[in-house]
């Protein structure tokens, strides 16, 4: 074990006897580290999404869409910020991807996803990001516009780069708006470089992202963004809503003439810091340059690996590999006692272990299974065996958790 990565087992074990003690819906995470600072050159993302409802692994073909077909976003009065739905247009086409799919957060319409990976060799991640008290309160009642879900969905499906990603989400939130639950972001990867997104709540429109580049290491957890230029929608490593400063302005939130940096994470969210994000981003660091392995282990790390993780996914990304060979490394669970599974972007079907089920699946306590859907009930449940591996675990920490762990990495 790399201990520039990880702690010591012995304060890890006690962090993973602790598990159940700090679990939060709000918890989810990503990792980018850039190409100048892994082994072979590759970009890699990384995190895991919190969320209470069952997870299942779908390879999503690449459509062609007939013109004026529409897709239906946002959310409805049964989320926890009500909104209503609306319809935009499709794309012409739509890409190959993989993804994590579930089925409840904050009352959201299902199936919703946080991103995955593209065979454009696109990744994506979502993070809360929570926003000030004052946007939350002017959100609107009803809300309109696309939710993270969605907009994570769009990129998978219509982005070709990490730029891109950005640059499609700004117009869609520009034109439509955006659904939140309190304020969120999205990590976006390609073999080049990366972005952090920011969606506020509030109803304004009100978003900023910044570039990552080959030389820097950033954990969303919550997702953040601190200075941002006044001259950001001139400036190469950013991109902004056109109301993005003068906003803040208005409301006396900033003020230009101070002569203070506009630090978005100060003037906008409500995010400070989670233990241990600043910890991880100095270890990876101090431990560059970073392989797979490392990635893998880091992602799976104790202090955020917990009963609430709904899935890891690790993407490594380079130029020079076929579309259909690009990977995403999934664990089927909270990583912390789940094997990360390569699946490459042209597999043609999922395991029925590892596809949906209706354990923790919402609306399945309300009926019977049907016929069809029988077999793929007969089925192990990935995602219920390795969740039941981590409350052994947890047990007895000191005595279960060091073998297992050796062996997910030796099956990795």
């Amino acid at each position: 074990m790399n201990n520039d990565i990880a702690r010591p087992i012995t304060a890890q074990l006690i962090v993973l006897g602790l598990v159940f003690a700090a679990i939060d819906a709000e918890a989810s995470y990503a990792i980018y580290v850039g190409k100048n600072l892994t082994v072979d050159g590759s970009v890699l993302i990384g995190g895991s999404g919190d969320e209470v409802s069952s997870h299942w692994l779908e390879v999503v073909p690449a459509r062609d869409h007939d013109s004026g077909t529409t897709v239906t976003v946002g959310v409805d009065g049964a989320a926890n910020m009500p909104g209503r739905f609306i319809e935009i247009p499709q794309a012409s086409r739509t890409h190959r991807y993989l993804t994590m799919n579930y089925s409840e957060y904050e009352g959201f319409p299902p199936p919703l996803t946080n991103g995955g990976l593209n065979e454009h060799n696109v990744a994506a991640r979502d993070v809360w990001s929570p926003s000030r008290d004052e946007l939350i309160a002017m959100t609107p009642d009803p809300q309109t516009g696309p939710n993270y879900s969605d907009l994570s969905r769009i990129v998978m499906q219509r982005a070709t780069s990490a730029r891109e990603a950005v640059e499609i989400l700004g117009k869609l939130i520009d034109e439509y708006g955006y659904s939140t639950y309190g304020g969120n972001s999205h990590m976006f990867a390609d073999p080049d470089e990366g972005w952090v997104f920011i969606n506020y709540a509030g109803g304004r429109r009100l978003w900023i992202a910044e570039r990552l580049g080959p030389d820097d290491i950033r954990m969303s957890y919550p997702g953040y963004i601190h200075e941002v230029p006044l001259d950001y929608r001139q400036h190469p490593d950013f991109m902004g809503s056109e109301n993005f400063v003068d906003f803040a302005v208005a409301q006396g939130w900033f003020d230009p003439q101070a002569g203070v940096p506009f630090v978005a994470s100060s003037v906008y969210g409500n995010n400070p810091p989670r233990y241990p994000r600043d910890e991880i981003e100095q270890e990876l660091r101090r431990a560059a340059p970073i392989d797979l392995r490392r990635m893998l282990d880091v992602v799976r790390d104790v202090r955020i690996s917990k009963d609430s993780t709904g899935y890891g996914q690790v993407a490594s990304l380079r130029h020079g590999v076929r579309p259909e060979l690009r990977t995403l490394w999934i664990a089927p669970t909270a990583s912390v006692t789940a094997p990360f599974v390569p699946y490459r972007i042209g597999v043609q079907h999922v395991r029925p272990e590892y596809g949906k089920h209706r354990y923790l699946t919402k609306g399945e306590a309300t009926r019977f299974v049907t016929r069809d859907w029988q077999i793929r009930e007969a089925t192990e449940f990935a995602g219920r065996t390795f969740k039941r591996l981590l409350y052994f675990a947890c047990d007895h920490p000191g005595i279960f958790y060091p073998e297992v762990r050796e062996a997910l990495t030796a099956f990795e």
